[in-house]
């Protein structure tokens, strides 16, 4: 059983982590490293950085290797070649660069929001590379956009914004980065009062550079072309997650929707188990004890 995390202060988010800086695939990655043990990889979501991951890391890393990098053009990592777009396929190739980089062959993947889209696309792409797979608040785009309906889409709104042409949103963005960011997670969150000032003072930071911003457009551009026919060619050929799957979902998110994520997550892989999380989407920062149990769980004998 995982212990009970403490609330970091300042900055020092990760104690006793290294500094990652990784040149990798065309990504000069950052972020931090830390602990002993079997290698975990943990992902980010929008429009946070691996700082997402200061409560969950360091308490993993009693038992494992733990890897937190900024994804590619979020946060500090930066990306050196801009053609082709950098599609979930791409960023996987280059998180694979960066674990063989690592020394690492084989490695569970954790993921969160746009994170947890990286990771199943790595696991499907790279499977003799992935361990397990855990998924946080998240379905597969391609069911995603199944599902759309006027309340995702009101609640989802930063998805069709987002992605439209460049560069209206990137114009529009540059008006007052932090307006913007401050209402995503609000929706996110029910209040921002709900995450650590600094972790907060942190995602502003990075989204106010222009460069985050145009990345996490290119993001959700990926996901409603390239992406969304990546997951549309592997699900007609039935190609299926090879790993072992761990889903998470915010219980309150789930009430608004009619399929389980269970059900959902059945389709892809052969191995899946799962449970709802009290919090809202940000699990990692609205239920860190909760979702380390579920990891120490599932973690476990997957080496």
């Amino acid at each position: 059983m995982a212990s009970e995390v403490k609330r970091t202060t300042g900055e020092d988010f990760f104690p006793g982590f290294a500094k990652l800086d990784i040149e990798a695939g065309d990504v000069s990655f950052r972020g931090a490293i830390g602990g002993t043990g079997s290698p975990t990889l943990l992902l980010h979501g929008f429009p946070q950085t691996h700082v997402a991951w200061r409560l969950i890391a360091p308490m993993l890393a009693k038992s494992h290797t733990v890897i937190v990098p900024d994804l590619p053009g979020y946060g500090d990592s930066r990306t050196h070649n801009d053609q082709p777009r950098w599609t979930k396929r791409r960023v996987a190739a280059a998180l694979v660069a960066l674990m063989d980089r690592l020394g690492h062959e084989r490695f569970a993947v954790v993921g969160h929001d746009r994170g947890a889209r990286a990771g199943y696309r790595l696991a499907l792409d790279h499977p003799q590379r992935v361990a397990a797979y855990a998924s946080l608040t998240v379905v597969p785009t391609l069911d995603a956009f199944a599902g759309v309906d006027k309340t995702f889409a009101l609640n989802a709104w930063h998805w069709f914004f987002l992605a439209q042409p460049a560069d209206l949103p990137e114009r529009m963005l540059a008006a007052d980065p932090d307006a913007f960011i401050d209402a995503a997670l609000r929706k996110m969150t029910g209040g921002l009062k709900r995450i650590d000032p600094s972790a907060l003072n942190a995602y502003r930071t990075a989204f106010r550079d222009p460069d985050v911003r145009h990345a996490i457009c290119e993001d959700y551009r990926a996901a409603t072309s390239e992406d969304l026919e990546h997951d549309a060619s592997d699900f007609s050929a039935a190609r299926k997650l090879a790993c072992s799957v761990l889903v998470l979902w915010s219980e309150s998110e789930q009430k608004r929707r009619a399929t389980s994520p269970l059900d959902t997550w059945s389709r892809w892989a052969t191995n899946v188990t799962g449970r709802g999380l009290p919090g809202g989407h940000l699990l990692p920062e609205d239920a860190p004890n909760e979702v380390l149990s579920a990891l120490d769980s599932f973690l476990s004998d997957k080496f």
